[in-house]
């Protein structure tokens, strides 16, 4: 889970291990305090089912006051597991790319510049940089929609893409590198569109997407009533319910919409605010927590 956008610049990270329950609490709470463009909080479950919860700051912070918020949300015994860490530009690049390695679900090979020999003849290989934008491959959900994207492709080719929250652009360019046709692709974030653009380009499918950057839906791109016959939106459980009318809108009505950003506890609320708008399980996918849906 995430809330916030990563910040342009870190100078700070911040980090502690806890339970499930206290990450999303924690993740939730300090989301509403921190300045949203100046810091993000992210939380991700480990091979141990332990949570990893950090906080990007762009300056650094007033680290008594961090604690005192996280002890106020969780406890004492919490706030002094925090763990700051102060980063050069170079170096929130350098750990980024730390232990990333090629990631594969289905035909698709996730993979960073300098593991491009991992690319096997009958591959679909995707070149995604750790940046400041959401989506190297190594995440659950977007390794969920990629599975997602892989098996809908083998059943029919869809004639119209829209990716929603497209961060690096990685199921855009997977859609764009196997279908060979036109993608829509979009972000509330104008740097995650400009890192998917330079990750498009990277992959040699520029041509084939076009961007926009607005909320959800709110574009004339994205705006267009049962167009869609694919829609994948990977990005957390409170817009998908917000966007959850707009989205079925904007699917055909023989169309499959594909969501993550959704932990598994999640699942209910997510097909619950679907199904009210006629949208149904098909298939559901569960990596490291996280879920990924088929609709229909």
């Amino acid at each position: 889970m995430r809330e916030g956008l990563i910040p342009h610049k870190i100078t700070t990270i911040a980090r502690l291990t806890t339970t499930q329950d206290r990450a999303r609490a924690l993740t939730e709470a300090l989301a509403e305090v921190f300045d949203p463009e100046n810091s993000a909080v992210a939380a991700f479950e480990q091979k141990d089912a332990s949570w990893l919860v950090e906080i990007y700051f762009a300056d650094a912070p007033d680290r008594k006051a961090v604690a005192d918020l996280v002890a106020l949300v969780a406890d004492k015994a919490t706030a002094r597991a925090l763990r700051f860490d102060a980063l050069a530009a170079k170096d929130w690049v350098a750990s980024s790319l730390e232990g990333l390695k090629p990631i594969r679900a289905g035909r698709f090979l996730v993979h960073g510049a300098h593991d491009r020999k991992s690319v096997l003849a009958n591959d679909i290989g995707i070149e995604i940089e750790a940046s400041l934008a959401f989506g190297t491959g190594h995440h659950g959900t977007t390794r969920g929609c990629l599975f997602a994207l892989d098996s809908i492709i083998k059943q029919g080719r869809p004639a119209s893409v829209l990716d929603v929250g497209t961060g690096t652009g990685v199921l855009a360019i997977a859609a764009a590198k196997t279908l060979r046709r036109e993608i829509v692709a979009g972000d509330i974030d104008p740097t995650a569109i400009e890192v998917a653009r330079e990750n498009a380009s990277r992959n040699g499918v520029a041509s084939r997407l076009r961007f926009y950057c607005a909320p959800g839906l709110r574009h004339p791109l994205a705006a267009k009533p049962a167009s869609f016959d694919l829609i994948l939106a990977n990005i957390l459980a409170a817009p998908l319910a917000r966007l959850s009318p707009a989205l079925a809108r904007a699917l055909s009505s023989k169309g499959k919409l594909v969501v993550s950003g959704l932990l598994e506890s999640d699942v209910a609320l997510a097909l619950a605010a679907f199904s009210r708008k006629g949208l149904h399980l098909e298939r559901r996918y569960l990596l490291e927590g996280w879920a990924t849906l088929v609709l229909s």
